[in-house]
């Protein structure tokens, strides 16, 4: 699809978002989850379409969506791995396993494979500390990482 007619159709379905969602009480972040969930992630097209049926500048769009660490501005991978990076997870040696999968994957946080298969992306707590170092796959949490799970995910993911 021409990127115009491809802008044309994200904000047709943007506004659609919009329309719905504007009678809320405060809500951009309403909408902006719709929006991710209908397209993966917050379209640039989308930003201007939001800022003008909620009479905000596009900068105050973007600033939330590039403050929340939810939001993506960009496609995620088919895979969405999260790795809990707060004190209980480092102190139970999820620094090492997060540079061991960041390694086993040949990415860095935030990135996602050329393949578009994962994607990885640090999270500050998953309220899985006693089961610390934890994760997210998917949306399914994972406790108690070890080296043989992490290259297990690592296996996983890849396929």
């Amino acid at each position: 699809m021409e990127s115009r007619q491809l802008d044309a159709d994200i904000a047709v379905r943007t506004e659609a978002i919009v329309g719905r969602l504007k009678p809320l009480e405060g809500p951009l972040l309403p909408i902006l989850h719709d929006v991710q969930a209908e397209f993966g992630y917050v379209p640039r097209a989308s930003v201007p379409v939001i800022a003008q049926g909620l009479n905000l500048s596009r900068a105050e769009v973007h600033g939330v969506v590039s403050f929340y660490h939810d939001y993506r501005e960009a496609p995620a991978g088919r895979h969405v791995i999260k790795l809990c990076r707060a004190e209980a997870c480092q102190s139970m040696g999820g620094d090492e396993l997060a540079d061991r999968l960041l390694g086993l994957l040949g990415l860095d946080w935030h990135e996602t494979s050329t393949d578009g298969m994962v994607t990885i992306e640090p999270v500050y707590c998953l309220g899985l500390c006693a089961c610390a170092p934890a994760a997210m796959v998917d949306g399914d949490v994972i406790g108690r990482l070890d080296e043989d799970s992490v290259k297990a995910l690592a296996e996983v993911v890849r396929t």
